[in-house]
């Protein structure tokens, strides 16, 4: 994304607001910018970053020529400092190195500006320090955290920001795009559901190990149903191998929760709305065999898995315990 005109679209109401406030130079010291996957949160923070310093901004629309545009795009300028996930967390000592490193002047301006990618995913003591931080803002620092997760950031610290919600974007304009593009109606539903990146979509649609997931998390359910003796070995030695790191495992577990989602649209008889339209014969013989209650209880045990990954359980006990759960 070269500039604001760009998202428009995606966040007319975020873009707007942030437009304003560049045109009239009144820039806040914190921002949260808050939304889910693919709602454009990275985009718009460099975006931000590349316009408070840009010597040539126009209506509040960065140059994207200047040194400071350039830099930024690249991820060199000494002034922008990102801070991500170490591992599982974003530790107290990246915040307490970020601390140090503003505690100088700019290398080229007064300005400076840091981003917090996934900053619900700060350890107590680094929000903590984080908080400290915002307590005392300089005029020339500007902080911009990112997440997905909203209710995972300390409400003192959100008190300090100028929080910027993006909408989710709509399923059936990405769905519709991909299948202008060629993709078949019934992928085109599940790469629209799984992410609204239309370019992270369109690459499903070429990614082996995808096609491969999906049809993994349809014999599972078939174990599940007709061969329950046999679960847990399915795990150890198909399922574990092939989700096999966090983000994968993470996709595994959306599939499951939209397999049993689409079991309660068919119940509903809200047929247009199931992801799995490939495999409505064996969304039926599960519809057959677990219940209304058993269904809920599922998901609910689904989601706290994900939660159990996310604390870094080990993913072979989460998945067992989950398919003990998942068994009548």
């Amino acid at each position: 994304m070269k500039n604001w005109n760009d998202l428009i679209d995606k966040q007319p109401i975020a873009i707007k607001i942030i437009k304003q406030m560049l045109m009239r130079e009144r820039v806040s010291h914190a921002y949260l910018i808050q939304g889910d996957k693919g709602t454009g949160k990275a985009e718009i923070a460099t975006l931000l970053a590349k316009s408070l310093f840009c010597q040539h901004r126009v209506n509040g629309e960065p140059c994207n020529n200047c040194k400071d545009c350039n830099r930024i795009d690249s991820g060199n300028h000494p002034d922008v400092h990102w801070i991500k996930p170490d591992g599982a967390s974003i530790k107290k000592e990246q915040i307490a190195y970020l601390q140090k490193e503003f505690t100088y002047t700019g290398l080229e301006s007064k300005q400076k500006v840091y981003l917090i990618s996934n900053a619900d995913r700060m350890t107590t003591n680094a929000a903590n320090r984080l908080l400290k931080f915002l307590e005392e803002p300089s005029r020339q620092t500007t902080a911009i955290l990112m997440t997905e997760n909203g209710q995972g950031i300390l409400d003192t610290i959100k008190s300090r920001c100028q929080i910027i919600s993006l909408r989710p974007l709509a399923i059936e304009q990405i769905q519709t795009q991909l299948e202008s593009d060629g993709i078949t109606p019934d992928n085109a539903r599940v790469f629209a559901m799984i992410t609204q990146n239309l370019a992270a979509a369109r690459a499903l649609n070429q990614d082996e190990w995808f096609a491969q997931a999906r049809k993994l998390v349809v014999q599972l359910i078939e174990v599940l149903r007709t061969k329950q003796e046999e679960a847990l070995l399915f795990i150890q030695k198909q399922w574990i191998s092939h989700f096999s790191d966090r983000d994968q495992l993470f996709l595994g577990l959306d599939l499951l929760i939209y397999w049993f989602k689409d079991l309660i649209y068919l119940q509903l008889e809200e047929s247009d709305l199931v992801v799995f339209q490939s495999y409505l014969t064996e969304l039926e013989a599960s519809l057959r065999y677990w219940t209304r209650y058993d269904i809920t209880e599922i998901l609910y045990a689904i989601m706290e898995a994900r939660k159990l990954i996310d604390q870094n359980v080990h993913p072979t006990l989460v998945m067992e315990q989950l398919t003990l759960q998942m068994q009548r």
